[in-house]
């Protein structure tokens, strides 16, 4: 139901660049409609993402006689490289370039960041937190393209409904507030919230992070799944140092199932720095450096009318060869 939703949003002409409306009443009232071959690429390399939205919206507007090949979702893909071709009267898709492109461009440029996350993680978990940093009307399919890049979970449950998981997250630094106190909120949480729900800790509210850690283990137990360390930029934000600490006191303390969270302006650059340093984090939450990525530019190509090669100037006719595309089942 959700990607239906914005599949109909995206066959909207109201959504569609103008020239495109305009060019589909011309070709409509000159009776042009003939067969063309159009190609997709990236202006550089990623992780391509939206593909599974893209032929959905395909699937709904061309006819049985179209042909179209593509790359997998979540599959690597090469400055250039052609990711997606479709053979159809040209009628058909005209009006939809904006929203193929668009679709595309954005959800691989998260996807690719997401993936930079992953990578520099070497093996640590990755959350995507960065829904508060786009406009809810995108924001679940940021969150399904930072799941496509590699990420472990996500925030929302409209992101994660897309994505076919469960949703992460527990408490805000709000609840803490509220309560007055860091435990009497974990608690809180732990007595109301659905047992299958990781209990994690925020830690960083009132009192030293590890000071917390140690009242809130002490409080929940086996219930504790983990910790999650926040420090804001103004009190040092979270360093590979304080990690180790939270660890070494914890381990002391004979609470060695309790995980480390961080979270807090993390990019790949500063989980480089705690992986370099061997700081013990066992998962890492991402916000602005996923959410806040750069689309990746996609520009689409009429290559060959009526299966003669064609090209605007700069691009060389014909149907640009690619091994690794394949042929899509519209029907499915």
């Amino acid at each position: 139901m959700e990607n239906l939703k914005l599949i109909e949003k995206a066959l909207s002409e109201d959504v569609a660049d103008v020239y495109f409306a305009r060019t589909h009443t011309i070709l409509v009232r000159e009776g042009l409609n003939p067969v063309v071959t159009m190609e997709v690429f990236p202006n550089k390399d990623g992780i391509l993402c939206g593909m599974r939205e893209v032929r959905a919206l395909l699937a709904r507007v061309l006819p049985p006689s179209a042909e179209v090949w593509a790359l997998d979702e979540g599959e690597s893909m090469l400055a250039k490289e052609v990711v997606l071709r479709i053979t159809a009267p040209y009628q058909s898709f005209a009006l939809y370039e904006t929203a193929y492109l668009g679709i595309l461009a954005h959800e691989s440029g998260w996807a690719t960041a997401a993936r930079e996350c992953v990578i520099a993680a070497e093996g640590i978990p990755v959350i995507s937190f960065g829904a508060r940093h786009v406009h809810p009307d995108v924001s679940a399919r940021m969150e399904y393209a930072a799941i496509v890049g590699g990420c472990v979970g996500c925030a929302t449950t409209a992101g994660a409904r897309l994505a076919g998981i469960n949703p992460s997250g527990t408490i805000p630094h709000a609840l803490i507030l509220v309560f007055g106190d860091t435990v009497k909120a974990t608690q809180a949480f732990d007595r109301h919230i659905e047992p299958e729900v990781n209990r994690i800790a925020l830690v960083d509210t009132f009192k030293d992070e590890a000071e917390e850690s140690l009242r809130v283990a002490a409080a929940l137990g086996d219930h504790l799944w983990g910790v999650r360390l926040d420090t804001p930029a103004e009190r040092g934000r979270v360093t590979p140092e304080l990690v180790r600490e939270v660890r070494a006191r914890l381990d002391q303390a004979g609470y060695t199932h309790v995980k480390i969270v961080v979270s807090g302006g993390i990019d790949p650059a500063r989980i480089r720095l705690f992986r370099e340093r061997k700081s013990p984090v066992d998962a890492f939450g991402i916000g602005s450096a996923i959410a806040g990525a750069p689309p990746i530019d996609f520009t689409a190509d009429i290559k060959a009318i009526e299966g003669k090669p064609v090209a605007k100037r700069g691009r060389i006719p014909g149907i640009t060869p690619n091994p690794r595309l394949k042929k899509v089942d519209l029907s499915q």
